[in-house]
């Protein structure tokens, strides 16, 4: 999660609603070719010898002030509850994102391994529970906010990881790579990821009955906080609505809490001028508080996918996403594939909806769920060569179908299966395959 917080010292103008509006339209979708893709990784940091025992604040910091003496090309940054992510630049191809992102995982991997420690792909941490490592303004007042709704929030803060997906958002004009296009096929095969990639099934030791409890938790923090807009024809409108209307998180101050009145929306805050006249920056902080699972931030940013188990894990969805939204054939075919799980949405934004619900609790054991998915593999295989993937990443695409896909399983139903056969800490052991 950024951390922009501004200096809020300066006296600064303040926005009215119309420029709010405004700002927000002309912001949010980016148009043109697509021709650029990033990736951001975030994993859970364990002890090596055993993922039960506690890491110390003091050792974490250590190890992460030595990695951030290491020249990387990735934006290092950390997560509230000690999760370390790497956030590549943009790239201008599949290969060049994947290069950047390894080398800069293999860098980091040995700093921490220098101090015992390993990155771990989970979408929920299985044991430890939700601990709060960063202690700043923005995640106080984050976790003020989403303590009213439960502790799921502290849970997504302190407890979770993803493989996020950035891609353009698409020209402007119709057609399979269209941004019109582009927004509301996130939005449907967002819970074809979800399901194909749910690595998420324990929490405290023991099954949640979900295969992504980390998706759970979102859909339990609500959805003016970590939900999206209704789709409609016009993205732009929906989102600059759903922007304005969402209550703000925190009122940004040189001292003291961010403390802000329970419920007021940024429309509310423009109107009345109350505790004080919001600005353009208090917009921009505002729209960084807004964890939809597809966030337009002049790019797409696809939020849904669980960690992924494996040093490489996080190469399959960012590939078969890749290939699914910048091959125009494989587009139109994703189109049409997810096209019939729109009504299961019945209208409702994502991720609080029937079908992401379903997505997130059986993973792809729901037969149209798996359906779906086996025909976008089908699409991105032979797509991933025209955009230029290496054998070696189009055969690991593959091996997942095979694996998964193919036989209505995800990675949590590994963990899962460990876990009944007392298996070391619930986790099956790297490279082994346990879905025979």
């Amino acid at each position: 999660m950024p951390d922009p917080t501004g200096d809020c010292s300066e006296p600064r103008t303040a926005v009215l609603e119309a420029e709010a509006e405004a700002l927000v339209r002309g912001i949010c979708f980016k148009t043109g070719p697509p021709h650029r893709l990033g990736v951001e990784v975030e994993w859970l940091v364990h002890e090596s010898r055993d993922p039960r025992l506690p890491v110390s604040p003091e050792r974490l910091e250590a190890a992460y002030a030595a990695l951030r003496t290491v020249p990387l090309r990735s934006a290092f940054t950390v997560e509230p509850g000690g999760q370390l992510e790497l956030s590549s630049p943009p790239a201008a191809s599949l290969m060049e994102c994947i290069g950047t992102v390894s080398a800069d995982l293999d860098a980091a991997r040995a700093v921490l391994r220098e101090d015992g420690l390993v990155l771990v792909g989970l979408g929920h941490d299985p044991w430890r529970a939700p601990r709060r490592f960063l202690r700043e303004p923005r995640y106080d007042a984050m976790e003020t906010c989403l303590d009213r709704t439960g502790p799921a929030g502290r849970a997504m803060m302190c407890a979770s990881a993803s493989v996020q997906v950035c891609l353009d958002a698409g020209y402007e004009e119709p057609g399979p790579l269209g941004h019109v296009r582009r927004w509301w096929l996130a939005h449907q095969l967002g819970a074809v990821l979800v399901a194909v990639f749910a690595n998420s099934p324990i929490a405290g030791d023991r099954p949640t009955g979900w295969r992504s409890t980390r998706q759970l938790h979102w859909t339990q923090i609500g959805a003016d906080r970590a939900g999206g807009p209704v789709l409609d024809a016009d993205p732009r409108g929906a989102w600059v609505r759903h922007v304005l209307d969402a209550p703000v998180m925190c009122v940004r101050r040189d001292g003291g809490p961010w403390d802000v009145p329970e419920g007021l929306t940024f429309r509310e805050w423009t109107r009345s001028g109350v505790p004080r006249p919001p600005t353009r920056e208090d917009l921009d902080y505002h729209v960084t508080t807004l964890f939809p699972p597809v966030r337009p931030r002049g790019h797409l940013e696809l939020r849904m996918i669980d960690a992924q188990p494996g040093d490489d894990g996080w190469i399959v969805p960012l590939a078969l996403t890749a290939a699914l939204f910048d091959d125009p054939e494989a587009a139109e075919t994703a189109y049409r594939a997810v096209k019939p799980l729109a009504e299961r949405a019945r209208g409702l934004p994502a991720p609080h909806n029937p079908l992401w619900r379903d997505a997130a609790r059986v993973g792809p054991a729901d037969p149209e769920l798996r359906e779906v998915a086996a025909a976008c593999f089908a699409a991105a295989l032979p797509a991933l060569p025209r955009i230029g993937a290496t054998t070696e990443v189009t055969d690991a695409v593959a091996a997942y179908h095979d694996r998964y896909v193919a036989r209505g399983r995800c990675p949590a139903d590994d963990l899962l299966d460990s876990l009944r056969d007392g298996g070391p800490h619930g986790t099956p052991p790297h490279g082994k395959d346990t879905s025979s």
